[in-house]
């Protein structure tokens, strides 16, 4: 029995997770479901805890879940031999490139084109051109706009100002070389995924055979934040009579600008036989309640409305009194009982380091947690990791100048203060450890090496847990330096968990943001051998292992790599702590307080800081071949203001504090759009009333 097809409209926290859910149980319990359904989320850790929810509340039925992106490369990477024969491609399984090592990879294959040739352009520096080409290329594949054709797309709806015609024939010579470096080495990125899914995979008789008969249903939360390919996808469904129930959130669309296209996939409702409209309760948050009246007032600025008292305004004259206002408020708040710290969010439009720094410490100081929310830091900032970079250099041969005087005297503090699951004192502090690296550090270019501790003429004043671990150390390192001369050490991962397991006990038991940076880590350097691996099969990597040590070690060091693994979720005290967020990620998180703190209200950036991919709005489908100006920027801008602040409001329970300082960080006077919405609101109440 063919079953209705159902598009559900409703704006933010409406229930329409809620309500897909119990559509997937209605359609199941009729005796449909006989093989899986498919459930698609728009992020990792939502369709994590759409999972969750589904096993909780159906759980009896099996269902797969993914995101369209997640999607599409796990059908490319099962369904690979398709492509291969279409292609004529060499048959080996495919690696994905990590955008880091895509990067570097195609700085070296453009390098003629970035010295030589076209691909250069005044003001912007390499790195960011070749970022720009490569994400044209994920931007063209996800609107399903051939490669071939990404040059007359810029040509077509690009300026002057922008760039020449010679910069764009560059790009598309660039993607059209790298595309097929990557091709005959079985590297794929995530836009070349992409193209190959919906230009040969999914149009191919086997795999749509195939596709039809895995899949009874189709569930899919957020539509709003997928790329225009899905909707081919999706049509093949409901071609085959298969029924799928979608949610759209017509003040989402936070992945507009980097690859989604909500308007294009809202055509989908025309091939609903039902349609449903959700609407939240006006007493559940304060956009349901005053949404419509502050949406209006920022189409029309010279109308100002009268705010409720749930909107407030804490204003000063510098950045930093504001930033230090604001923790007192939250330290008031909280000391008094009025909430708790998971009640209460700082949101901005780009949270900087000053200001996380800032409320951190103010509030750590009085003993209240906080969490940045996917707050990424480069891996080489954590001290252990970069402990861990400094036994490898001290391994492998030849590279003595990535060592210094300070990284082994950090390294010999981290590795030797782990304290036994008892929790006993450090055995090498910082002066120990720089007495050792004084005399016992022997720094050379092909040798690096630590002599023994009695090389030190008073080595008996270091003491003796000092010197015991100290020897341990070095023990340890001669070890692995005999086992990878004699090559029993198959690359440096096997080296790296090796000292893990000894130093740090596996690490399971350290903090949370170190075991992120430690998976991290693994995580990168299992990635970077592979690929290393793949080249030197290809002829393409004739180098000693060494240099690709350095070259890994580099990587990191230059601040490329961030922690941010497989998603991990804080838990107990890290799980009630004041939530530190951009938009973008408060928004990608679904998250809802009672309180949020709007920081840097008046700041520019809440209308032109959305963060849009180079060239973006050219590959929408309905704006395809059109060109771009700059009224166009600015009414885009405004209607990403408009949704920004709409969704917001809809995730703030109780009361929201519009925080501004007359001047920047950089001195300069702020008069940002919502500036007006600032002022109409009233001031932020004593630190005493309730």
């Amino acid at each position: 029995m063919l079953q209705d097809s159902i598009w559900i409209t409703g704006s933010t926290r409406s229930g329409k997770t809620q309500r897909l859910i119990k559509q997937f149980s209605a359609w199941a319990n009729q005796g449909t479901a006989v093989t899986e359904a498919l459930f698609l989320a728009a992020t990792g850790d939502n369709r994590l805890d759409l999972a969750d929810r589904i096993t909780t509340e159906v759980g009896q039925y099996r269902f797969d879940t993914a995101t369209p992106i997640g999607f599409f490369q796990d059908e490319v990477a099962l369904f690979f031999p398709l492509i291969v024969q279409q292609l004529g491609l060499k048959d080996q399984f495919p690696l994905r490139l990590r955008p880091e090592t895509e990067q570097e990879l195609a700085t070296g294959l453009w390098r003629s084109l970035l010295t030589e040739g076209n691909l250069q352009q005044a003001g912007i520096s390499d790195y960011y051109l070749v970022r720009r080409t490569l994400d044209l290329l994920q931007l063209a594949a996800a609107s399903g706009t051939s490669s071939e054709d990404i040059t007359a797309m810029l040509k077509a709806g690009l300026s002057e100002q922008e760039g020449t015609p010679e910069l764009w024939e560059a790009m598309g010579e660039g993607l059209k070389q790298w595309q097929t470096w990557l091709l005959e080495r079985g590297l794929l990125t995530y836009g070349v995924m992409t193209e190959l899914y919906w230009r040969y995979l999914l149009p191919h008789p086997v795999y749509q055979q195939q596709l039809k008969q895995r899949y009874w249903a189709v569930l899919v939360d957020d539509v709003d934040e997928y790329p225009a390919i899905a909707r081919s996808l999706f049509e093949f469904f409901l071609n085959q009579g298969i029924p799928i129930a979608f949610t759209y959130n017509p003040n989402g669309s936070i992945r507009l600008g980097l690859g989604a296209d909500p308007d294009y996939l809202q055509g989908l409702a025309q091939r609903c036989q039902q349609t449903e409209n959700l609407s939240q309760d006006s007493a559940d948050s304060l956009g349901a309640a005053w949404g419509d009246a502050i949406a209006a007032w920022i189409s029309e600025p010279l109308w100002l409305p009268e705010l409720p008292d749930a909107i407030q305004s804490i204003q000063t004259t510098s950045r930093a009194q504001l930033l230090r206002q604001i923790a007192e408020t939250i330290a008031s708040d909280i000391y008094s009982g009025r909430v708790q710290p998971q009640d209460v969010a700082v949101i901005g439009p780009g949270l900087d380091a000053i200001a996380r720094y800032t409320l951190r410490e103010i509030l750590t100081s009085k003993g209240i947690p906080v969490n940045s929310l996917h707050d990424q830091h480069p891996l080489a900032s954590s001290s252990l990791i970069r402990s861990l970079l400094t036994l490898l250099a001290l391994i492998y041969p030849g590279l003595g100048r990535l060592l210094n005087r300070d990284a082994i005297a950090e390294m010999l503090v981290l590795l030797s203060q782990l304290p036994d699951l008892e929790g006993t004192a450090r055995p090498i502090d910082l002066v120990r450890a720089g007495l050792l690296t004084d005399y016992c550090f022997v720094p050379d270019l092909e040798n690096p090496h630590l002599r023994s501790a009695t090389t030190f003429d008073r080595w008996d004043r270091l003491g003796h847990q000092a010197v015991h671990a100290y020897s341990e150390i070095l023990q340890w390192i001669e070890i692995q330096k005999d086992q990878q001369q004699q090559r029993l050490i198959p690359n440096p991962v096997v080296l790296l968990d090796r000292a893990i397991q000894r130093f740090l006990y596996g690490g399971s038991h350290l903090p949370y943001d170190q075991i992120a940076a430690l998976r991290e880590l693994m995580e990168t350097a299992q990635h970077y051998w592979e690929i290393a691996s793949r080249l030197r099969q290809s002829g393409d990597l004739d180098v000693p292992m060494s240099d690709t040590v350095q070259s890994f070690i580099q990587l990191l060091k230059n601040g490329t790599i961030t922690a941010d693994p497989y998603p991990v979720r804080p838990m107990g005290k890290a799980s009630q702590a004041i939530t530190l967020a951009t938009i973008y990620q408060y928004r990608s998180d679904r998250c809802f307080h009672r309180r949020q703190f709007w920081l840097d209200a008046g700041s520019s950036l809440w209308l032109t800081g959305g963060g849009a991919l180079f060239g973006a709005p050219l590959f929408l489908r309905n704006e395809l071949g059109r060109p771009w100006t700059a009224a166009d920027t600015l009414e885009a801008n405004q209607q990403r203001l408009q949704r920004q602040v709409l969704d917001l409001l809809s995730r703030a329970g109780e009361r929201v504090y519009l925080c501004h300082s007359d001047l920047a960080t950089n001195g300069q006077e702020q008069a940002g759009s919502l500036l007006s919405l600032v002022n109409a609101a009233a001031p932020q109440t004593s630190l005493i009333e309730a």
